[in-house]
């Protein structure tokens, strides 16, 4: 899997590594995903955001393998920001998987914070 933000946000948009001319574009999108994070509670209190592809998951992500999501809900959220669908089908059904990732980003926060033990009876 490739470490590099960058990188692996545009081989999943379909844009070559060697090509660079949209990646100010992508940046800026990715960044702005970044703040929608943050909003989630997701990621860095002071917030996080890339320059270049020196960048790694890792470096957002950390040990935490149960944001491995952010890598989907990233590209999804810049594919519709940068290349959006052209069939109003496809851009309802990638922005129910956003509203989902969403969802499933915010469950796994809370229960960072508050852990529920799954043995206790209801």
């Amino acid at each position: 899997m490739e470490p590099s933000i960058l990188k692996g946000t545009k081989k999943m948009l379909g844009v070559s590594d060697i090509y660079t001319a949209f990646d100010t574009d992508i940046i800026i999108q990715i960044n702005s995903v970044f703040s929608v994070l943050q909003q989630l509670g997701i990621g860095p209190v002071a917030g996080f955001f890339i320059e270049d592809s020196s960048e790694e998951w890792e470096d957002y992500i950390g040990e935490d393998q149960g944001l491995n999501m952010i890598r989907t809900y990233l590209y999804l959220k810049v594919r519709m920001l940068f290349d959006p669908p052209t069939t109003s089908y496809m851009i309802k059904a990638m922005e129910k998987q956003i509203e989902e990732h969403e969802w499933r980003i915010s469950t796994h926060r809370e229960w960072q914070i508050n852990p529920v033990d799954p043995t206790l009876p209801i």
